[in-house]
């Protein structure tokens, strides 16, 4: 297929690489790159190819001698060298080029960020620095040497000579280019230290602008946490003396692990309680160590293509999931993970973006960055751990870091090693990784002379090219709780195999409650005809923390759907929040959750799923009432907890006060609905910290109101364009409907607006894309504001323009007005000139 990379075409690079040595001359527009490559042809004569795109070749020779111009060429994608002009054996091939990053508005390869040079590789990037064979399975030691009059120079691995005007670096460890990385500009650290296990003392660096100092102690001491964690749950010590992450204003991705050198968008390092919320701490925490564990899970086991990315990134999640769960949230990470997994990757599952976490094909690498690579294929290591159980999981992981170390991997390699650990054959659990789709798993009970038996049926709905879904290796954790609450039978696991199967627990005394897919065993959809007083009995009295609040979520979402289709708040779950709420042996951050309604798109896609045609206007409408409706009924508890919750002292970001402050926003938002913003307005004049500043202002905007508050909040952090993208956030994402597109129109058309830089992009249109009624409002005025400024992104960020296009996948569940207009700015988008190929494949596939 034309365009097409094929997963059954790969073959492996016929050249050995065994080191790099690079010199860089930096300058804004005619930066100098000088490689040398010693390689190696693996067997018999081939001509080396070289990625390259966006550069001006000055030079090429090979052990010295200059090629004539006939033994090589030169094209927009990369430098061939015909294999009669190679020498037999071993070779040094010298290049020397020249690329302009004060122009590289894509950000990827070397570019610019306010005077600071900075690198982005992953996946591709790296062609547009030298010419190279870019691709992940072949790695090569690098040594780097950085010329200019800039302070900080920074580069892989440890330090290898400094002077004046230059810096030298060397990385020990054989890695893929997608994993280089340079910094270069007048940065200042925050610094610290981690003695590893086996005693050795390791340099860790937090580098950012002149400033910006005061708010890294939260980032250092994460790394620090990371380190240690690592140690301990998966017996992985740092390998290098040095530690650095580097902090950069304009990032296309959260942060990338390159390796000894992380560079991180500056969001998810600078912190303080002024301008960060409880949120982003939470997430700096994950984020850093996300990048920190893929030292090992990327860097020193990495993947062999990027078909296999999921290998990397999905381990990686899990771990990182894993680790948030041990030092902060518990059993509420559980819960924020599934939730972010239903509205994300179910939503891509669902629609015409679906894939498996391994595809069998791509056009364009950078759009399978999705939410089924990273969090579903957490999802899968997940359940392998279920599976083997804890000691059977961390055997697998041992034998994986032995086996594979240094090497460029498939999931074949990693099913292979959960195999020989356990002794299983996990053939048919590998269609996980190879299989788009979200099993629907329907189960039906019976109980008859003590045995209770419960009659499972799973069935995955086709989806663009797989229309034949055979069964998958499905575990179940499952537990019964007794009529009077106690647990009768613990969590077991059950472990489906069949399109149909059926499990029997004996000896029981009477009919048991069952409590399935505890934990979220498996990422299916659980299908099961149940009572509200049911739903409500497993949210007062179940063992499992995460089937507790997907009672309560089950009923809230069930209201919702009966609502927005004309019916009337359900008695059942307004008595039930009533329950939950006075129950002060939960957490605050666990009755905080389950006081959180379902969003709008989980209402309008649980619609679909039933074949109703979702109306945006009457879900919201439902929202609204349902919130005033549980305000009413329980105004005093929730003052109550309101005032009760007030956290005293100086600010913390731990968990204890961080859940404390979501359930005093949780109450207020209900609480709102009654006093036309009240205490919300209180709140925003006393809050010393952001996250009870800019919570109380989105429940303002939520209402229409809050004009002034918005003022105020603009004229204090004017100065600040992280916390003024939380400003631009709230207001695209909670004003109302009717006014959204407006008031995003006024903001994008402001001066302040700096729309090229992805964070503020972001934060306004992609703060739009979550007003579910304001996005998909009737009149087709928000499909068109979202076509126009992903055509006006698209010349200078192709891979930000495609990642943000998602926002139309669900285009095709609404009536035929909102579908006309749609599809129109879909097809305005589609044949806008010179559109590129990362936006082009989106759209294309929107649009099938």
């Amino acid at each position: 297929m034309d365009g097409v990379t094929l997963l059954s075409d790969y073959q492996p690079y016929p050249f050995e690489i065994e080191k790099v040595s690079m010199v860089f001359h930096l300058a804004p527009d005619a930066t100098r790159v000088r490689s040398t490559l010693a390689l190696t042809p693996r067997a018999g004569a081939a001509d080396v190819h070289l990625d390259g795109e966006e550069l001006r070749l000055v030079s090429i020779a090979i052990d010295g001698a200059p090629l004539a111009p006939e033994a090589y060429r030169v094209t927009e994608t990369g430098l061939t060298i015909a294999a009669g002009a190679l020498p037999a054996g071993p070779f040094e091939l010298q290049t020397e080029v020249e690329i302009a990053p004060a122009k590289n508005t894509a950000l990827e390869g070397l570019y610019m960020s306010n005077g600071m040079y900075c690198t982005q590789c992953e996946a591709e990037g790296f062609r547009k620095i030298t010419f190279y064979p870019d691709r992940p399975d072949v790695m090569a030691r690098f040594h780097v040497r950085i010329e200019s009059d800039l302070p900080v120079l920074l580069s892989n691995g440890n330090p290898a000579a400094q002077g004046a005007g230059f810096a030298e670096w060397d990385d020990p460890w054989p890695k893929p280019a997608y994993l280089f990385a340079l910094v270069a500009g007048d940065l200042r650290a925050t610094s610290g230290t981690f003695t590893t296990a086996s005693g050795r003392k390791v340099d860790l660096n937090i580098w950012v602008r002149p400033g910006d100092e005061a708010r890294c102690d939260f980032a250092l001491g994460a790394l620090q946490r990371s380190m240690k964690w690592d140690e301990q749950a998966y017996g992985r010590e740092y390998d290098l003396d040095l530690f650095n992450i580097v902090a950069v204003d304009d990032f296309n991705m959260g942060a990338m692990e390159n390796k000894g050198l992380n560079i991180f968008n500056s969001k998810l390092v600078l912190a303080s309680p002024e301008t960060a919320t409880d949120l982003d701490y939470e997430r700096i925490e994950a984020v850093i160590a996300h990048e920190y564990f893929h030292n090992w899970t990327g860097n020193r086991i990495t993947c062999r293509d990027w078909f296999q990315l999921c290998l990397k990134e999905g381990l990686t999640v899990y771990r990182d999931q894993s680790f948030t769960r041990d030092v902060r949230l518990g059993a509420l990470k559980r819960i924020d993970d599934v939730a972010s997994l239903r509205a994300r990757q179910f939503r891509e599952d669902a629609g015409p973006l679906a894939h498996p976490p391994r595809p069998s094909s791509y056009r364009e690498i950078n759009n399978f960055y999705t939410a089924t690579v990273y969090e579903k294929g957490a999802e899968v290591v997940g359940m392998l751990a279920t599976l083997l159980g804890g000691e059977g999981y961390r055997k697998a992981l041992d034998l994986y870091f032995d086996r594979h170390d240094g090497q460029a991997c498939t999931i074949e390699d990693w099913i292979k090693v959960f195999e020989d650990a356990s002794g299983r054959d996990l053939s048919q659990f590998k269609l996980w990784y190879t299989q788009a789709g979200t099993p629907h798993l329907s189960v039906s009970e019976r109980f008859e002379n003590g045995t209770y038996t419960l009659d499972f049926e799973q069935v995955t709905a086709p989806t663009p090219g797989e229309p034949e879904k055979p069964p998958r290796h499905i575990p179940i954790a499952v537990g019964l709780l007794g009529p009077n609450g106690d647990e009768v039978v613990p969590t077991q696991v059950l472990e489906m195999t069949q399109g149909r199967q059926s499990f029997s627990f004996s000896g029981l005394a009477a009919k048991p409650v069952p409590s399935i897919l505890r934990g979220f065993s498996a990422p299916v959809v659980l299908e099961r005809d149940t009572t509200p007083a049911e739903q409500a009995f497993l949210l007062a009295h179940d063992t499992d923390p995460f089937n507790r609040w997907e009672a309560g979520r089950n009923l809230a979402r069930d209201t919702l759907i009966a609502m927005a289709q004309g019916g009337a708040p359900a008695p059942d779950y307004i008595a039930a929040v009533g329950q939950m709420l006075g129950d002060a042996t939960a957490m605050p951050a666990f009755r905080a959750a389950c006081l959180r309604l379902p969003g709008e798109d989980e209402i309008a896609s649980a619609l679909a799923a039933n074949g109703v045609v979702p109306d945006p206007d009457a879900i919201r409408a439902a929202r609204r009432d349902l919130m005033k409706a549980l305000a009413q009924t329980h105004e005093a508890a929730l003052v109550a907890a309101y005032e009760a919750h007030a956290v005293p002292g100086p600010y913390s970001p731990d968990a204890g006060p961080a859940g404390q402050r979501a359930l005093r926003l949780a109450t207020l938002a209900l609480l709102s609905t009654l006093d036309a913003g009240a205490r919300a307005k209180a709140l925003f004049s006393d809050a010393t910290n952001m996250t009870e500043s800019i919570g109380a202002l989105g429940l303002l905007v939520a209402q229409g109101t809050g004009q002034a508050e918005l003022d105020a909040f603009a004229a204090r952090w004017a100065s600040e364009p992280l916390v003024m993208d939380k400003w631009r956030s709230v207001q695209a994402m909670l004003s109302p409907p009717e006014a959204a597109v407006e008031v995003v129109t006024a903001i994008a058309e402001s001066g302040a607006f700096e729309w090229k830089n992805p964070n503020r992009f972001r934060s306004l249109l992609g703060g739009f894309a979550a007003n579910h009624a304001g996005f998909h409002r009737a009149d087709g005025a928000g499909y068109a504001l979202y076509a126009d400024w992903l055509i006006k992104l698209d010349p200078l960020n192709p891979q930000t323009a495609a990642r943000m296009s998602t926002a139309f996948e669900t285009w095709r569940r609404y009536d035929a007005t909102r579908q006309t207009h749609a599809q129109a700015a879909l097809k305005r988008i589609a044949g806008a000139p010179g559109l590129s190929r990362d936006l082009s494949e989106m759209v294309g596939r929107l649009l099938e």
